[in-house]
C-alpha cells in the first residue's frame, strides 16, 4: 500500500493509491492516519495500485511528527570515507518537524547556508507505540518506508561537537514522496539509494549495507524515548557527501538535487540560496 499527503485547498488531506490514481482519506495527513487506531484498515479498503499522478502537489508523507530522530554514520561505506571505525551504537541526533518540506519543494537556504550537502536517505515512519521495544515487536511497529534529503549546512554542522544548528535549518529536509508498508517493501534485502546533482550521479548506495537497520534503531530509540505513531526516523546516509570529496563539494544556487530510493520514488529538489546584496 502506498499513502501520500496531498495539498489540496489550502490543506492537507492523507490519500491512498487507487486504481491508478488516489484516494482521500478522512485524515489531514499521514500521520494523522497512523494515529488513527482504524486509519490503515481504512486505507486498505481504499487501496489498489496506482502511479502518482503527474503534478501532484505532495506535502512531507508526515507533516508533523511528534518526533524526528536521525542516524550519522550508518553505512559502512560511508564511515570508512569519512575515515571513522564501525561504531558500537548508533550515533543520534534530532530535527524538528518544521525542518521537513515536500518531495518536489524549492529548499531556499540564507547565504551564512552557501556549504549546504546532500544526504539521502531511507526514512522509517513509526505505525505503533514503542517503549522500550525489542527488535521484533520495533519490526512489528513500522508503518512504512520513505525517502528523504537531510540536506546538511556543514559549516553550522562543526561549530561545536553537537550537529543541530546544521541539521535543522527550517525546511529542509525533502521527505515522500510516499510512504510504502513493508508487506510491498523490505530495506534488508536491499534497495538501491541514489542521489544526483544536476543529473550527475553523487551517492549510490544499498539499504542491506545499513549497520543499524530500521528495528534496530526504533528498538534502540524506545530505549530512552517514547516512539509514537507518525514519528519518523531517518537512518543515514550511504557514501558520496559533498564534504567527503577533495576538495570538498556544496550545493549552488539554482542547482536540483534528486534523490531515488527503489520502490519508493523520487524527491526533486531545486535549491535556492538567498545572498544579502549589499547596500
Amino acid at each position: 500500500m502506498r499513502l501520500a499527503t496531498l495539498r489540496t485547498g489550502g490543506t492537507t488531506v492523507a490519500a491512498v493509491a487507487a486504481g491508478g490514481s488516489w484516494a482521500p482519506l478522512p485524515h489531514r495527513d499521514v500521520g494523522a492516519l497512523l494515529r488513527d487506531a482504524d486509519g490503515l484498515a481504512t486505507a486498505r479498503a481504499s487501496a489498489g495500485p496506482g502511479p502518482l499522478p503527474a503534478g501532484a502537489d505532495l506535502a512531507p508523507v508526515v507533516p508533523h511528527p511528534a518526533k524526528v530522530v536521525c542516524c550519522g554514520h550508518n553505512y559502512a561505506g560511508h564511515i570508512r570515507e569519512m575515515g571513522r571505525e564501525l561504531p558500537a551504537h548508533p550515533t543520534l541526533f534530532t530535527k524538528f518537524a518544521d525542518t521537513l518540506t515536500g518531495p518536489a519543494d524549492t529548499v531556499t537556504v540564507p547565504g551564512l547556508a552557501a556549504d549546504l550537502d546532500w544526504e539521502a536517505e531511507l526514512a522509517v515512519v513509526v505505525g505503533a507505540p514503542l517503549h522500550r521495544a525489542t527488535r521484533d515487536g520495533a519490526a512489528a511497529a513500522i508503518a512504512g518506508y520513505t525517502a528523504a534529503n537531510d540536506l546538511s549546512v556543514r559549516s553550522w554542522q562543526r561549530h561545536t561537537g553537537q550537529w543541530l544548528p546544521g541539521k535543522a535549518f527550517d525546511a529542509t529536509t525533502p521527505l515522500g514522496p510516499v510512504l510504502v508498508t513493508p508487506d510491498e517493501l523490505d530495506p534488508a534485502a536491499g534497495l538501491a539509494l541514489t542521489c544526483r546533482v544536476n543529473g550527475e550521479r553523487v551517492q549510490s548506495g544499498d539499504t542491506a549495507d545499513l549497520v543499524f537497520d530500521a528495528p534496530a534503531l526504533l528498538a534502540y530509540i524506545s530505549a530512552f524515548t517514547r516512539l509514537s505513531p507518525g514519528d519518523v526516523v531517518l537512518t543515514g546516509t550511504p557514501a558520496g557527501v559533498g564534504a567527503a570529496t577533495s576538495p570538498p563539494r556544496f550545493l549552488a544556487d539554482g542547482d536540483v538535487v534528486e534523490v531515488s530510493l527503489q520502490g519508493v520514488g523520487v524527491l526533486t529538489t531545486p535549491i535556492r540560496i538567498e545572498f544579502e546584496e549589499c547596500a
